[in-house]
Order: C-alpha cells, then sequence, then structure tokens
C-alpha cells in the first residue's frame, strides 16, 4: 500500500488538486478495489466530503456505469475512476463534466501502471507539453520517421492540436491518468509506420517483433499482423471503411515512464515515443465514429514540423 499511496497523493493532491470541503467520488471495481482504496484514503485526509463506490467490472470498454456510479460522479466537485473497463468515452463522464464535475479516469489501470504513470512530477510534465505543442502546433505537415521503417506523413489541417497535462484543476476538467502526451486527429496521412512497442491484443512486442502498416490518403489499406487485422475487420462489418481510419498522431511527454510495460494506457505517454492510431477519432477532435481505437506505440523517432526536427522530451 506504500507504493499505491505515493501515487496516490500525486493524483489526489497534484492532477486533481482536491481541496478541504469539495466532494469527492472514487469510482472503482472489484478488481482495481486496491488502488481505488488507496485513493480514497488519501482524499479522505483532504476533504470529509469523500465516497468510494464500488461495482463489478464491466464487461466491455465504453459501457456505461451503473445510475448510482453516474449519479454520484455528477454529484460531485471531483471524480477518479480506476476500473477495469474504460469508462472515459461514457455518457457518464460527459455528463458529470458537463455538470461542473473535474475528473479523471483510469481505464484498465494496474497497480504496476499506477505507481510507474503518478511516480512523476506533473508540472513537469505540463511544461514538457507546452513545449512540444509549441514546437507542432502551427505545422502543416508532420512527418515521422524511425530506424525500423517508420516513414508517414500527417496533414493536421483544421484540427487542433491537444495536450493531456494531467492537470486537472478547472470545473468541468478532464483527462486520463497516467498522462503525459501532445496529439492531434489529422484530417489526411499518407505513408508508412512501424509499430516496434506496444499494441493491442499483443501488448509489448518482442524484441525484433515489427507490426506494419500502410497508409493512404488518410486510410490505413494494408496491416501485416494477422490479430490486428482481424480486430479492425471486425469493426468495419460494422462500421465499414470508417474502420481504418488513421485517427491520432500523439507524442509521448511523460519523462517519468523509462521503459515500455506493455500497457498502452502508459506506453502511449513515455517520453520519446509517438503512437498512432486507427479507428475512432470523435472524441479527440475528429468526425469518424468506429467501434475501436487502437494505438500503436513506435520507439525512437524523429518528428519533423514543416520540415524542421523538434526536441522531444527524454526520460
Amino acid at each position: 500500500m506504500a507504493d499505491l499511496r505515493s501515487a496516490a497523493e500525486t493524483a489526489i493532491e497534484q492532477c486533481l488538486g482536491v481541496e478541504a470541503g469539495e466532494s469527492c467520488a472514487v469510482v472503482t471495481d472489484d478488481k482495481r478495489q486496491p488502488i481505488g482504496e488507496a485513493l480514497y484514503e488519501v482524499a479522505s485526509e483532504v476533504t470529509e466530503d469523500v465516497t468510494i463506490i464500488r461495482y463489478p467490472p464491466g464487461d466491455q470498454h465504453g459501457e456505461e456505469p451503473p445510475a448510482p456510479v453516474a449519479a454520484a460522479m455528477a454529484d460531485s466537485d471531483v471524480f477518479v475512476a480506476p476500473t477495469t473497463k474504460s469508462i472515459s468515452h461514457t455518457r457518464a463522464r460527459g455528463e458529470a463534466n458537463e455538470a461542473g464535475a473535474r475528473g479523471a479516469t483510469l481505464p484498465g489501470i494496474t497497480e504496476e501502471v499506477f505507481t510507474t504513470g503518478l511516480d512523476a512530477d506533473y508540472e513537469t510534465i505540463r511544461e514538457h507539453c507546452e513545449d512540444v505543442l509549441a514546437q507542432v502546433e502551427d505545422a502543416e505537415e508532420i512527418q515521422v520517421t524511425t530506424p525500423a521503417g517508420t516513414d508517414i506523413t500527417f496533414e493536421p489541417g483544421e484540427r487542433e492540436w491537444r495536450d493531456d497535462t494531467g492537470i486537472v484543476h478547472d470545473p468541468g476538467a478532464f483527462s486520463n491518468l497516467p498522462a503525459g502526451e501532445v496529439f492531434v486527429s489529422p484530417e489526411n496521412a499518407n505513408g508508412t509506420f512501424v509499430v516496434d512497442g506496444t499494441m493491442m491484443p499483443h501488448e509489448l512486442l518482442d524484441e525484433g517483433q515489427e507490426l506494419r502498416f500502410e497508409v493512404e490518403d488518410g486510410f490505413v489499406t494494408s496491416i501485416s499482423d494477422d490479430d490486428v487485422r482481424e480486430q479492425v475487420e471486425t469493426a468495419s462489418e460494422e462500421v465499414g471503411q470508417d474502420a481504418y481510419n488513421l485517427a491520432e498522431l500523439g507524442i509521448g511527454t511523460n519523462v517519468a515512464v523509462t521503459d515500455l510495460v506493455g500497457s498502452v494506457l502508459l506506453d502511449e505517454k513515455a517520453a520519446g515515443t509517438v503512437h498512432i492510431a486507427i479507428g475512432d477519432d470523435a472524441g479527440i477532435g475528429g468526425d469518424t465514429d468506429a467501434p475501436l481505437h487502437l494505438d500503436g506505440i513506435i520507439r525512437e523517432p524523429t518528428v519533423y514540423a514543416d520540415g524542421e526536427e523538434i526536441d522531444l522530451p527524454q526520460a
């Protein structure tokens, strides 16, 4: 519990900035109870108005939590939700923020990811986010290359770059934790990207294992890996070509993440990495609704903004 406590202190005190007199709802499930209890313990030392709500894990990411959970989130000043299945893209989360609650979800969090990703100075991470954002936000073209063979160009177009700093202090604000990335849903992309870090359903790839993707006019046209291809093909039965949408380019800024561990939630935040996602981008500034959002983490990238190499934060 000692390791969990330190991470919980970072989440409650630094990231969420819980203050005395505020109401705080800790939402968790049966499989993430120790993390939920650590957050509750720290929050209860800051404010007397704290509640912990536990429910059985959902069956799939994006499934709505039970009505009493949604009500508690919406009625609180602050909510924090370490859960097995993501509630980040649920009506419950959105309506809680619309009601003025600020909060963070920790989808699929494990004790290892919790202690690693939150053993960090989030003010420093925010500074890294601001630095990267300043280098890329006005560029018409972003190119990413890697020694493994990635060479892909993105056109953000009219879509805005966003940052996930982990600092959630304003009413209605929201973040995933662990945090630390700058990202955009590009209007167009062309080229090749090679995932050599982490990607579901494989988790952390073996040394030398690489997943190759070809992209034309903003859509993935070729997937080298059978398991990833099957996931996208299954989604395409529901939404057609949108399942192949090139959804996101993200740049990791969390300098506390020194090694990839096989968790997309953590690994996509690792400083010095890039991640590229396929599928849904409606929640990150795009216009594609799809039943999947597959991130692939890429090691040792070089990133160019309108031909100029940008400085990436390093762990």
